[in-house]
């Protein structure tokens, strides 16, 4: 599933053909994704021109000289792809949306899975999922103090709080099994622990953040889609990376999802 990384990725590739371009044709080769398109999806978007085009969490959002905001999510399976000029005659059997933009360049949705979606919400409308969402992780807000805030009390295991959208926006699986792997945090260990009664970060708290930065900004710079990037995600039975650890790579569910740690190494 696409998690920040790849949806910052398909921002940075987004926002050079898309900011300040106008749609100058759409095409929804369905009438929805995992939900339907809104009323008068097309003819609300052609003839607009993109302001700019922003991630939140896992969220594409293009603000749109309409006023509007065209809000674009991945979903488990989506990606996008641009090219140059009209491919038309390219289309695969998973390209779902496909938008002509006036800088001269084609964007297309692909989704096998089809749980993505796009959706616009009008002047001052506010989105409910998006209302929600906790801080940006890269994001100057995003400190110790503020993790710690988030977890305090919190009777889950950390991994799991870590997968909250309320409490870090667009952290998934595979970025939280790897940050909490680089600050030697275990898995299972309750989200409360990182913070004091009173809410102050721990050095728990502080690490971690450090952790959660490191691993999105490396994985946003990095160009390689080798699982060898990881260290401990989708690693089950192999040698701990750690420096120092004789310890193997573990492989629990937690709420659902693989959670893959070193129990050596990680507390």
């Amino acid at each position: 599933m696409p998690e920040l990384p790849e949806v910052e990725a398909a921002r940075r590739a987004l926002s050079p053909v898309m900011d300040g371009a106008r749609f100058t044709a759409v095409l929804a080769r369905r009438p929805d994704l995992r939900i339907p398109f809104p009323r008068d999806f097309i003819s609300r978007l052609v003839g607009e021109t993109v302001r700019a085009v922003e991630r939140r969490g896992k969220y594409l959002l293009a603000t749109l000289s309409s006023g509007e905001t065209l809000i674009m999510h991945l979903g488990m399976s989506g990606s996008i792809r641009v090219t140059p000029g009209s491919s038309e005659a390219a289309a695969g059997p998973h390209d779902h949306v496909v938008f002509q933009m006036s800088s001269g360049a084609t964007i297309t949705f692909n989704d096998p899975r089809r749980f993505g979606f796009m959706t616009l919400i009008e002047r001052h409308a506010r989105h409910a999922t998006l209302s929600r969402l906790g801080l940006e992780p890269l994001g100057t807000d995003f400190d110790a103090a503020a993790l710690a805030r988030a977890c305090r009390g919190k009777k889950t295991s950390l991994k799991v709080a870590l997968l909250d959208q309320r409490v870090v926006a667009g952290l998934g699986n595979i970025y939280a099994s790897e940050a909490l792997h680089r600050a030697h945090l275990s898995p299972r260990r309750k989200a409360s622990t990182i913070a004091s009664r009173a809410g102050a970060p721990r050095d728990s708290a502080l690490r971690l953040t450090r952790a959660i930065k490191k691993v999105l900004n490396e994985a946003i710079a990095r160009r390689a889609n080798s699982n060898d990037r990881f260290r401990v995600y989708d690693r089950e039975g192999a040698r701990c990376r750690a420096r120092g650890c004789t310890g193997m790579i573990t492989r629990i569910v937690q709420a659902g999802r693989s959670t893959f740690f070193c129990p050596v190494c990680q507390r």
